[in-house]
């Protein structure tokens, strides 16, 4: 898992110090509306949408934006567009399947752009179905591993309900079940351990490891469509290895 975690570090490096901030403002303001669409606008009453504005703060939203975000989604904001998520499915090149999450306002768009993006780069969307069932979705936290006592976190984790414990050289990564998410996130907490990432995932049931160049090429569109504005997350097989992250650092 070494590799996904360097590459999950160096996007959280570029979006923070990107010029497109205001997208990634966007993205999480449309993450906290839905939150708060389905589950109400309490942060305390409603987990979802505390796990949204506590993502939102971790990047410095401005307060202001994350209240307006909640009032949209509760529908006090009646001058807002209706935003629907959906959830995508294709492959990338070399069989690599991907999950594609999505919060629109128009559905017709942003089908149009994700299906040109992998077809330029020799994937393919699929049908509803396809490729789900290759995914399960789980709790995720990741922690710099510098500093930290690795093995008190394990233990916390474990205690918590965790499946695994990854102690790298650059992160802990932590998977749990979705109903665990919030033992270990309030576990971690009251310990003082404040994760990098935390978020519920898609996390395959198998992955698929390619040569450095073409985990390079899938890595690439992965990016791609995750630079489009409509765009949340992506998920994928790839095993993302340390010579395939090395080479993106220096592509």
């Amino acid at each position: 898992m070494s590799g996904h975690s360097k590459w999950s570090t160096i996007k959280r490096k570029k979006a923070a110090n990107d010029a497109k901030r205001g997208n990634m403002f966007t993205r999480l303001a449309r993450e906290i509306a839905m939150a708060a669409r389905e589950g109400g606008g309490d942060i305390d009453g409603n987990f979802g949408l505390r796990l949204a504005v506590d993502k939102a703060r971790a990047a410095n939203m401005p307060k202001e934006n994350i209240e307006r975000a909640i009032k949209r989604g509760t529908g006090d904001d009646k001058d807002s567009a209706a935003f629907e998520q959906v959830t995508y499915e294709g492959y990338a090149p070399h069989g690599v399947a991907m999950m594609i999450e999505v919060i629109t306002d128009n559905r017709n768009r942003i089908v149009a752009e994700i299906r040109h993006l992998l077809s330029r780069a020799g994937g393919s969307m699929s049908e509803a179905g396809s490729v789900a069932w290759q995914f399960k979705r789980g709790a995720y936290f990741a922690l710099p591993s510098a500093g930290v006592d690795s093995d008190k976190i394990f233990e916390l984790a474990v205690e918590a309900g965790a499946d695994d414990v990854s102690i790298g050289e650059d992160a802990i990564e932590i998977t749990a079940p979705v109903e665990a998410f919030k033992a270990v996130s309030d576990r971690l907490g009251k310990a003082g351990f404040k994760p990098a990432e935390a978020e519920l995932r898609m996390n395959p049931s198998t992955t698929v490891e390619l040569p450095a160049d073409q985990a390079l090429q899938v890595m690439r569109i992965v990016e791609s469509l995750e630079e489009l504005d409509d765009v949340q997350r992506v998920y994928s097989t790839l095993q993302v290895t340390d010579e395939a992250v090395a080479l993106l650092e220096t592509a």
